[in-house]
C-alpha cells in the first residue's frame, strides 16, 4: 500500500510509476532523512504525540536503518517511491505498526525540503575543503616565483609586464570568493522548514525552535507555504557551483595556453596529461580541457533549476523533484575536477627564463606614456605620441626599444635621451607600487594578505 494509495480505486499505471519514482537518485538524502526523522520523533515525543515506548522503538529502528545505509546493507524495494517511502517501509519492517506514527503532522513536502537543506549544507562544506586545497596549491606556486616576470595579457595580446606570482594570485582571489559564496549558500539553506506540513503548517504542537536547534539550523521558516516551495537556497548553491566552474575553466584555459610549445611558460607533469593513440609525441592537457568543458554542465545545472522554478505556483509541485539531480551532478562534477586541478597546479614546473624572454618591448608603451606625463604632458597627448612611435617602429620593422632618440623626437620633441630607460623590466615592475601592483613590496603584501585570507577561510570552514 502506498502512503497515499487509499484514495485511489485503481493501481497506478506502470509508466507513471516509473516517471514518478525518485528513489533511484534521492536515496542520496538517506542520512539526512533519517537524521530529520529522529528529530521529528523527538519533537512528537515532547508534544505528547508519541509515548516513550513508541518513541524508543522508532529511534532504535532509525538508528538501525542509518547503520544499514552507512555500511551499504540497505536495499531499495521495487515499491519504494522515494527515499522517504524507503525509510518508512524499512522502519515498519523493523518495528511494526508503531512506524506509522512517525509521519504524524509531517508531509513529504516539508520533509524533503528539510533533507535537501541539510544535504546542501554538507555539500558546501565538502566543496569548500576542495577549494581551500586548490588555494593552497595556487599560493604555493605564486610564492615560489612571486617576482618572476612574465607578459601580462588583455585580449590575449601582450599588454604590460606582470609576474608569475601576480598572475597566480589573481586566480586565488577569485577562488576565495567562491568559498565565500559557498558559505552564503550554506547559510541560505540553514532555515528549518520542518513543521510546515504540506503547505498550511502542522496542527501538532511541536517546538520548531527546538527542532531547528537539534538539526543545526540557524532559523525557522516564517511562512509554511513558502517553506515547502522555496528552492532559492538550491539556486544559490548552483550559482556558486557554476561560477566556481567558470573560474576553474579560466585557470584551465590559461594553463593550456601557457603549457603549449608556443608559450612554454609552464610544463605539466606527465601524471596530469594524456597521450595520443596516433601521434607518439603528444602530451595532451586533457585534465585541463575536461575541467574547462565541465563548466558547461555546471552552468546548465543552474539553468535547469531556474527554468523549473520560473513557472511554479505557490506551495509544493512535483516539478520540484527536478531540483536534486542538478545539485547532485554539480557536486559530483566538482569533487572530481578540483582534486585533479590541485594536483596539477602543485606539480607544474614554471620556466622563468622563457616567461621573461617572451615580454615584448611593446609592453612598455604605457611606461613611455608615463615618461611624458611625468614631464607635464597631458596623458592624452602622451598616449598619442607613444602610439605614433609604436607605428614608426612597425614601419621600420624593429622593436620600439631599438628606435633612436631622433626617431622618438620625430614624433614628439619632448622625448629625451633617457627615454630608453623605460624599457628596463625591473623598473617597470617596481613602478606599480600601489596595493595590488607588481612591485616587490606590493606583491609581498598581497601574498601575505592572500595567506591571511586563506587562514580565515580555514577557520571558518572548521567552525
Amino acid at each position: 500500500m502506498k502512503m497515499w494509495g487509499s484514495r485511489m480505486s485503481k493501481p497506478t499505471d506502470p509508466l507513471v510509476e516509473r516517471l514518478n519514482a525518485s528513489a533511484s537518485f534521492d536515496i542520496r538524502l538517506a542520512d539526512e532523512d533519517v537524521v530529520g526523522s529522529v528529530a521529528w520523533a523527538h519533537a512528537l515525543g515532547r508534544a505528547g504525540v508519541l509515548g516513550s515506548e513508541d518513541l524508543n522503538a522508532i529511534l532504535r529502528g532509525l538508528s538501525a536503518i542509518r547503520e544499514e545505509f552507512a555500511d551499504g546493507r540497505f536495499k531499495l524495494a521495487p515499491t519504494d517511491e522515494d527515499v522517504h517511502t524507503a525509510v518508512e517501509r524499512r522502519l515498519t519492517e523493523l518495528i511494526g505498526p508503531a512506524a506509522g506514527k512517525l509521519h504524524t503532522g509531517r508531509s513529504r513536502n516539508d520533509q524533503v525540503a528539510t533533507d535537501f537543506r541539510l544535504w546542501i549544507q554538507h555539500a558546501c562544506s565538502k566543496l569548500t575543503a576542495h577549494v581551500v586545497d586548490l588555494l593552497e596549491a595556487i599560493l604555493t606556486s605564486a610564492e615560489a616565483h612571486l617576482h618572476a616576470p612574465m607578459p601580462g595579457y588583455t585580449h590575449l595580446r601582450q599588454a604590460q609586464p606582470v609576474t608569475w606570482g601576480h598572475w597566480m594570485l589573481s586566480h586565488s582571489w577569485a577562488f576565495g570568493r567562491d568559498v565565500e559564496r559557498l558559505a552564503q549558500a550554506s547559510a541560505s539553506a540553514s532555515c528549518l522548514p520542518l513543521g510546515s506540513g504540506a503547505l498550511a503548517g502542522t496542527s501538532v504542537p511541536v517546538d520548531r525552535a527546538s527542532l531547528a536547534g537539534e538539526l543545526g539550523f540557524h532559523a525557522v521558516s516564517d511562512n509554511s507555504l513558502d517553506a515547502v516551495s522555496d528552492r532559492d537556497f538550491v539556486a544559490s548553491f548552483l550559482f556558486a557551483c557554476a561560477l566556481l566552474g567558470v573560474h576553474i575553466s579560466r585557470l584551465s584555459e590559461a594553463l593550456i595556453l601557457f603549457s603549449s610549445v608556443e608559450f612554454g611558460f609552464v610544463e605539466l607533469d606527465e601524471a596530469f596529461t594524456t597521450g595520443s593513440s596516433l601521434m607518439p609525441h603528444k602530451v595532451n592537457p586533457d585534465p585541463l580541457e575536461l575541467a574547462r568543458g565541465k563548466a558547461g554542465r555546471l552552468i546548465g545545472n543552474l539553468t535547469t533549476l531556474l527554468t523549473v522554478l520560473k513557472g511554479l505556483p505557490s506551495a509544493y509541485d512535483k516539478d520540484l523533484q527536478e531540483d536534486k539531480e542538478p545539485a547532485f551532478d554539480s557536486v559530483d562534477t566538482l569533487t572530481s575536477v578540483l582534486p585533479v586541478l590541485s594536483g596539477l597546479v602543485r606539480s607544474l614546473r614554471t620556466d622563468p627564463a622563457k616567461m621573461a624572454a617572451a615580454i615584448s618591448p611593446e609592453a612598455f608603451a604605457v611606461d613611455a606614456a608615463d615618461y611624458l606625463v611625468e614631464r607635464g604632458v597631458p596623458f592624452r597627448e602622451a598616449h598619442a605620441s607613444v602610439g605614433k612611435a609604436m607605428r614608426l617602429a612597425g614601419e621600420k620593422a624593429m622593436p620600439p626599444d631599438r628606435l633612436t632618440l631622433e626617431d622618438w623626437q620625430s614624433v614628439d620633441p619632448r622625448f629625451d635621451a633617457d627615454i630608453l630607460h623605460v624599457f628596463d623590466l625591473a623598473t617597470a615592475l617596481e613602478r606599480r607600487n600601489t596595493k595590488g601592483g607588481t612591485s616587490h613590496r606590493a606583491l609581498e603584501e598581497q601574498l601575505a594578505a592572500a595567506r591571511a585570507r586563506l587562514a580565515e577561510l580555514k577557520v571558518a570552514k572548521a567552525g
